[in-house]
């Protein structure tokens, strides 16, 4: 059906119109990375963990499309998606290169519905983020935050180096606010000499030192690229945790 999209977890096809919102802000987060925050006339509101399209038509009429993960807390009054530059891409660039505030940009959604946290279902919870498989975590640990939920939440994030990790500055004030919400950090290529992290990708013996005990029956969102995804959900099942408590998103190479 042109013009629709289906929401994960929902049987009815909801129709998602196509609208435009204005670029209000642009924050580099990284050397590659940029979010864009939008006001949005129409947008209504969204859950922590949706995602939107992003649709992009040149003078010709060539159209490319491409997801791109909400950032920003549904409380929020703006919209907010953080973008990773890909050298090759197609749309990423134009995104974190081109654009300027003020201009507009077309998008439809929110879309997808398995891959949500609320606050009302408490916790545990063990965010699981691999790059910029952050960007939807983020999302949750600013919903969090919003609701005053005092849900335990535990974030472990894995990065190339420390300046590939987006939102640190936020995340470590989220850690100082003493909460429940706490951050993990390790990164795998090249680490600084004052760094206190772990240094070794999200594996087992990792897991068993900051996962949660399978008895006590937490709920984990694992996000990143495909590998770190099959790799941490396998992992935490092997150990003990129920498939259906481990909840997945993967992206691969889209030409962005």
């Amino acid at each position: 059906m042109a013009g629709a999209a289906v929401l994960g977890g929902l049987r009815a096809q909801v129709r998602l119109e196509w609208q435009l919102c204005d670029i209000a802000e642009l924050v580099d987060e990284t050397p590659h990375v940029k979010t864009l925050v939008l006001d949005a006339p129409r947008w209504t509101s969204h859950l922590a963990g949706q995602h939107v399209d992003i649709r992009l038509t040149a003078e010709d009429g060539y159209q490319a499309q491409r997801s791109y993960s909400i950032a920003s807390a549904p409380e929020d009054g703006r919209l907010a998606l953080t973008v990773e530059r890909l050298d090759d891409g197609e749309v990423s660039p134009y995104l974190t290169e081109e654009l300027v505030v003020g201009d507009k940009l077309e998008l439809r959604g929110p879309i997808g519905g398995y891959f949500v946290w609320k606050a009302g279902e408490g916790g545990p919870v063990l965010l699981l983020g691999g790059g910029s498989g952050i960007v939807p975590l983020m999302a949750m640990a600013r919903h969090r935050r919003a609701a005053r939920s005092d849900a335990p939440m535990r974030l472990v994030y894995s990065a190339k180096t420390e300046a590939e990790l987006i939102y640190r500055a936020e995340l470590d004030e989220l850690a100082a606010r003493g909460d429940g919400f706490e951050a993990v950090y390790t990164l795998t290529r090249e680490q600084p000499p004052a760094w206190n992290g772990y240094t070794r990708r999200v594996d087992a013996e990792l897991l068993a030192e900051v996962a949660w005990p399978a008895a006590e029956d937490p709920l984990a969102f694992v996000c990143g690229p495909t590998g770190f995804v099959e790799a941490v959900a396998s992992t935490l099942v092997e150990s003990g945790w129920p498939p259906g408590r481990v909840k997945t998103e993967r992206f691969g190479p889209t030409g962005g």
